[in-house]
């Protein structure tokens, strides 16, 4: 069921939103035991349908052991949809507004714990369209999401520029796509919770009768058990490597982007471009072993996968946040400069003060800081910005960043934080759209929904990575990589290429190099078609 159908939007909520639990259960073979018994007796000879023409409801089964969502939904291997989503643990230096309150995630004085992973197949619900997502795509959405079932979300992700054609391997994306999961793994601090979700909209099409028939066809599909992969490198090698641009190619664009930000013509100030890298490699790659390996490396990063049916797997493990709304809260940050990590602690600290007191990074890093803050003070009634300048270090690589916090007047404006953040200065540029003219104009690829929107809306929460660090898994054995670097007044076009190295590293060291028989090109105008 397609919940985007023209006027979706104008009905109002579904008639029917609830949440049921069940008893808890020692392990997941007995949740998955329990939820089929239970979804069995909704369509039984003692149980009448519901009255009403809509709704969506929740069952789950709490289970009394931590079980790995990435392990779990790596036992799933025939079932399309699916996501998968990890939350990124709070920063220390978090603002916070006057009167808001500083919990965490929940896990403490009687409140409901916040799932560390979600893992979900199927679709219960789902969202796609294939103009820009509008006002009326979110409401769709949001008719579907109660506020007091807060695990009854919508995982997805929207196109970097939905105003581009989409190339032939995005194209079942559409501009936007989003799955409520018929079947859903949460994995807790302590425990875990198998959870299974109805959806019906009689005037979509969609009958309460095919919504439990359809579940239950995915039910018998579960596997009881989980499957745990190789989590430091996946066993393949690289045949080939294409990237898109060429290093020519690329030099020739950045010098254009740099001759006009000098001359000032059409005010450009920053321009964000990336590169394509396709590899090919001897075996096809498994993207939740992908997955597996990238979140060993992803601390202080959000990991991502979205996998619509009969499409490629958009893989990614993003350190930067878009938003995070809760109620009328929202917190956002600003990431722009990269260097890479010292080999020794003495190094590191050195590469860290070089990037601080570099003046192309902060040029760079306040473009990005102070679009971020005035476009939330378009929306909010107070921002605050702490630190306003600080180090961000990852695995391998560190970063400038700035984290901010700002109240929205009304739960209703989560929809315009979501059209004014994106697409941010550290992805696109400044102005946005002289700088997505320019995207337009000189690359020669689909970004697709690479350094767009991935996350999820909820009914009183959402939150909303920029889906950068990632990559397009096909069925055969090709993989897109995509960085990008951001061009501003001092860039010298070298560096940036292999800054786009660094940023792409993290995916090619999963990979095993054949120096004998690797075939390493950079097309000038290479299909990326998987």
């Amino acid at each position: 069921m397609n919940g985007c159908a023209p006027g979706a939007g104008d009905r109002g909520a579904v008639c029917v939103r609830e949440a049921r639990a069940l008893p808890a259960a020692p392990a997941p073979h007995d949740a998955v035991g329990q939820l089929r018994a239970a979804v069995d007796a909704l369509i039984g000879s003692d149980a009448p349908p519901p009255a009403a023409p809509s709704g969506i409801i929740r069952i789950e089964v709490p289970i009394r052991q931590r079980v790995d969502a990435i392990e779990w939904l790596h036992a799933q291997t025939a079932l399309l949809p699916r996501c998968f989503f990890s939350a990124r643990a709070p920063l220390p230096d978090a603002p916070t507004l006057a009167g808001t309150s500083t919990c965490g995630n929940g896990n403490g004085n009687g409140q409901r714990q916040q799932p560390v992973s979600v893992a979900g197949v199927g679709s219960a619900v789902f969202f796609r369209g294939t103009e820009p997502f509008s006002l009326a795509d979110w409401r769709s959405i949001k008719r579907f999401l109660p506020r007091d079932c807060p695990l009854i979300r919508a995982y997805g992700a929207i196109r970097f520029d939905a105003t581009s054609d989409a190339s032939v391997e995005w194209e079942d994306y559409g501009s936007f796509y989003f799955i409520v999961p018929q079947v859903e793994f949460n994995e807790l601090e302590e425990s875990s919770v198998l959870a299974t979700t109805i959806a019906w909209d009689d005037s979509l099409s969609w009958t309460w009768q095919n919504a439990v028939e359809e579940l239950q066809s995915t039910l018998r599909k579960i596997s009881t058990c989980s499957v745990q992969g190789n989590k430091t490198s996946l066993q393949t090698a690289i045949v080939s490597l294409n990237h898109v641009p060429t290093k020519a190619s690329w030099d020739l664009a950045v010098t254009k982007a740099l001759q006009m930000i000098k001359r000032r013509q059409r005010e450009l100030v920053k321009v964000v471009l990336a590169r394509c890298s396709r590899y090919i490699t001897d075996t096809c790659i498994d993207p939740v072993e992908l997955l597996a390996c990238l979140k060993v490396e992803g601390q202080n990063a959000y990991q991502f996968c979205i996998q619509p049916p009969h499409a490629p797997a958009f893989v990614g493990n993003s350190p930067e946040q878009l938003f995070h709304r809760k109620h009328l809260n929202i917190s956002s940050e600003a990431l722009a400069g990269t260097r890479a990590r010292g080999k020794t602690r003495a190094d590191d600290f050195q590469i860290g003060q070089d990037l601080l007191l570099s003046t192309k990074e902060d040029i760079e890093f306040t473009i990005v800081r102070d679009s971020i803050k005035n476009k939330l003070e378009m929306i909010c009634d107070e921002v605050v910005v702490h630190p306003s300048k600080a180090l961000r270090k990852l695995p391998r690589v560190q970063h400038l960043s700035a984290q901010l916090a700002a109240r929205i007047r009304n739960e209703d404006d989560e929809f315009e934080i979501l059209n004014t953040l994106h697409p941010s200065p550290a992805v696109c540029g400044l102005p946005t759209e002289e700088a997505r003219r320019f995207i337009r104009d000189h690359e020669i690829f689909d970004r697709g929904m690479y350094a767009g929107p991935v996350g999820w809306f909820g009914g009183a929460e959402s939150e909303f990575a920029v889906g950068i660090r990632s990559a397009l898994l096909g069925k055969g054995h090709s993989t897109l990589v995509y960085a990008g670097a951001g061009i501003v007044e001092g860039t010298n076009p070298s560096f940036e290429w292999d800054e786009l190295d660094l940023k792409a590293s993290q995916f090619a060291k999963l990979l095993r190099y054949q120096e004998q028989h690797i075939r390493y090109q950079e097309a000038e105008n290479l299909g990326t078609v998987i």
